[in-house]
């Protein structure tokens, strides 16, 4: 009888076993398949940048290779999915891109917070030709952007634009790397000091007790020189296609 007993509680515990290891490998299977699924549908690359930096030029020049001539500081982000104007010729055979051009304006920057949780990229516009009076400007936005957590978390890796360089007296990519790595130094310290519920959530970019450098970011931080309105944007475009897989 014992032996019966003993039979029975083994079958029973080999099944529960048995179920429990099938159930176990169903989730994972659920759940590889749902992160794929995610990042397959994140397409999504964001442009940020001071009012006038020419965020909205590079908008436009992507998808049509034409001139934005508006002035007027837009107030509502600027959003299309298409193929980059170089990839017409691609067309139903490669991934589209959704590219958003977010407004400039401080109070409307909390949006960006819509777009980071499906962005694989950052687009951040620099006017390289009139840099030195908004380098403070400049870089407490872009403070703003590499302490999130979000982005913190997920790596996204930002592309700093330097935008006009065709201009004779444009300032040069490593000229502006150093003031903004100053700049962004700077504001390691003071933000600490700061109170509030935005600043409690920063995650502090770079490494303790070191001055601040790109290359000490989690996430990659890379820095190329560009004039939208002569169209030099191939090295935006490679960026926005390791991001954005065809």
């Amino acid at each position: 009888m014992a032996q019966v007993e003993l039979r029975r509680f083994s079958a029973d515990t080999a099944l529960y076993t048995t179920a429990a290891v099938f159930l176990v490998t169903l989730l994972l299977l659920v759940s590889v398949l749902v992160a794929s699924l995610r990042r397959k549908k994140r397409n999504t690359i964001v442009i940020l940048g001071l009012s006038g930096s020419g965020k909205t030029a590079l908008f436009y020049q992507l998808r049509d290779s034409s001139l934005y001539e508006g002035t007027v500081t837009s107030m509502v982000p600027n959003e299309d999915t298409f193929l980059l104007h170089s990839e017409i010729s691609k067309s139903g055979k490669i991934k589209p891109v959704h590219v958003v051009d977010l407004p400039g304006h401080p109070k409307l920057r909390p949006l960006l917070d819509d777009y980071l949780p499906k962005a694989q990229g950052i687009l951040f516009m620099v006017d390289a030709l009139d840099f030195v009076p908004n380098v403070r400007s400049t870089a407490e936005y872009l403070y703003e952007v590499l302490s999130k957590p979000l982005v913190v978390k997920r790596k996204l890796p930002v592309l700093i634009v330097c935008n006009k360089c065709d201009k004779v007296t444009a300032h040069s990519v490593d000229f502006i790397r150093k003031q903004l790595e100053k700049e962004l130094d700077k504001l390691r310290v003071t933000r600490t000091t700061l109170e509030g519920s935005d600043v409690a959530a920063e995650i502090k970019p770079g490494i303790d007790g070191e001055p601040f450098k790109f290359s000490h970011c989690v996430n990659k931080v890379t820095m190329v020189e560009t004039s939208v309105i002569t169209g030099k944007v191939g090295e935006v475009q490679t960026f926005i296609r390791e991001q954005v897989k065809p």
